[in-house]
């Protein structure tokens, strides 16, 4: 068995675990799917900051240019740069898919202050672990984004490919797909933003973005034992970390009481 398929074989339990959480079953109105998405959020934002790490060990984005040192790997996360962070809105115009999540958010009535207060003490130079002990950010996200930026901090790529590759957006199920339908209807049609993000984001991942992030692991690990070792463990932790997050929105929305 190659590294590739012996890490999806021992992520199978995690991964299930994830696609089958109870926090699903609790999105079962308006007010919950908000509470969701506020918490949310954050990860499809930490999402695009592995990215762009990524870009950075794999590709040049200084002055003066130099050129990669393997223009495959440079080619595969460009690809994925260009849909992530400039993908077409569905009105004509481009928007990054964090961007994408913002507007459905907005247009739903979902509390955007935590992730609008982060975006601003960073933006006035503020570092990230003192913008996250702000008290209108959730503590169960800053604590999802501080384990994502120890990987990125610590600046192995193997360990954020195989982070970004199997640590997350493949993790919201087909149930999810068909609540957020089904609370459309029920919302007048003010969801058609978020089922507009889950088809573009999930459906480049499952059929562009996934097998690509895959072949960069592979080329990024090679034969290298103790670097799929390294790959594994580092997809072990994230999972786990967004099990524990699943876990704190779960009951953050069982907190919001019954209809």
């Amino acid at each position: 068995m190659n590294g590739l398929a012996q890490i999806q074989e021992r992520l199978q339990p995690y991964k299930a675990a994830l696609v089958n959480h109870p926090v699903y079953g609790e999105v079962d109105r308006l007010e919950a799917l908000r509470a969701f998405m506020s918490h949310h959020v954050f990860a499809v934002w930490d999402f695009m900051s592995l990215l762009k790490a990524l870009q950075r060990r794999l590709t040049c984005v200084d002055v003066p240019w130099l050129p990669a040192h393997n223009s495959a790997n440079a080619r595969l996360i460009n690809e994925i740069v260009l849909a992530e962070e400039s993908d077409a809105d569905g009105r004509g115009g481009f928007d990054s898919h964090f961007e994408l999540y913002l507007r459905a958010m907005e247009r739903c009535g979902a509390n955007t202050t935590p992730i609008d207060r982060l975006l601003a003490e960073l933006r006035r130079g503020r570092p990230l672990a003192e913008a996250l002990q702000h008290p209108d950010i959730p503590a169960a996200a800053g604590r999802f984004v501080r384990q994502t930026f120890d990987i990125i901090e610590r600046g192995d790529v193997c360990a954020l490919a195989a982070a970004f590759t199997f640590g997350r957006e493949d993790l919201l199920p087909a149930v999810f797909q068909r609540i957020v339908d089904e609370l459309n209807a029920q919302a007048g049609g003010n969801l058609d933003d978020f089922h507009y993000y889950l088809q573009r984001h999930i459906g480049l991942d499952a059929g562009e973005h996934g097998p690509m992030a895959s072949r960069l692991v592979q080329s990024l690990c090679g034969a290298d034992e103790s670097r799929w070792r390294l790959a594994e463990q580092t997809a072990i932790s994230c999972l786990q970390a967004r099990q524990t997050f699943w876990d704190e929105i779960h009951l953050a929305i069982r907190a919001l009481g019954p209809v």
